[in-house]
């Protein structure tokens, strides 16, 4: 997909972070948008803001683990565009601490957002877009820590790795519809990801304003923090190029030659 005018995307975690500087990226390019989150003020303000630059958008408010939620978010969406030709499966969740401590709301909760999520995404949408015989493109947030797993994030790990595989099956499946698969795996982007427990809902443990690192841990994090319209500029390219894997950070790339050199070495036991 080389243009986005008249193009319709739908972009869950939409209101706010690398989903809102995307869809106002596309919006610049003549994109009409659907914008999906569960804070539904930020959803509002974010729909009135594209609004006012021109762009033709709406809101649903939409819990992505919920998947009678996301079929809706479709109906709605083609009902008001008639087609739909990009799907950014975006929203997330990350909760911290060591893996062995991890309480089972914690697995519960990031497994329904962060995987549960997007295969609700691909189930709602991909057939309409294979039948509808437009082409298209379907992305997914994952994360660095998708491809290099880093110690207190087991959750989020471990959610983020499913992501990646399952925009590498839908890619290899999706080729001879002229559909494209992207993955994003940032590292450190100006977003309030490490604040998403303040939609944490009750079931799971309720809402809070902990953060996912202390100052102490952000300190030492890899990575220079890049903003989420740098972001989405990247998107935007790696649709256009059709590109598997987009990455954020070039410091990235040593650690995950670094994983699949340990695991490449790990052969040698069988020699």
């Amino acid at each position: 997909m080389k243009e986005f005018r008249d193009k319709v995307a739908v972009i869950t975690g939409g209101a706010s972070g690398i989903g809102l500087a995307t869809a106002t990226a596309l919006a610049r390019e003549g994109a009409k948008l659907v914008l999906a989150d569960v804070e539904e003020s930020a959803l509002k303000a974010a729909v009135d803001g594209l609004r006012a630059q021109g762009a033709k958008a709406i809101g649903v408010r939409t819990d992505v683990g919920d998947r009678a939620a996301v079929f809706s978010l479709a109906d709605e969406a083609f009902e008001e565009f008639g087609a739909v030709h990009v799907v950014f499966n975006n929203a997330g969740v990350a909760v911290g601490g060591p893996t062995q401590d991890a309480s089972h709301a914690d697995w519960e909760w990031s497994v329904r957002v962060n995987l549960w999520g997007p295969i609700h995404g691909v189930e709602a949408f991909v057939p309409r877009m294979v039948e509808q015989k437009q082409g298209g493109h379907v992305l997914f947030t994952a994360s660095f820590a998708g491809l290099v797993p880093n110690r207190n994030l087991g959750p989020y790990c471990v959610t983020k790795f499913g992501v990646v595989a399952l925009a590498e099956c839908l890619h290899k499946d999706l080729r001879e519809h002229g559909i494209g698969v992207s993955v994003l795996a940032p590292m450190r982007v100006g977003t309030r990801i490490d604040f998403s427990k303040r939609n944490r809902p009750g079931e799971y443990g309720g809402p809070s304003d902990e953060g996912v690192y202390s100052e102490e841990e952000l300190a030492t994090l890899s990575g220079r923090e890049i903003g989420a319209d740098e972001v989405a500029g990247l998107v935007l390219a790696g649709i256009r190029d059709n590109e598997l894997y987009l990455h954020t950070h070039h410091e990235a790339r040593q650690f995950v030659k670094r994983r699949w050199e340990r695991i490449d070495k790990s052969f040698e036991r069988l020699e």
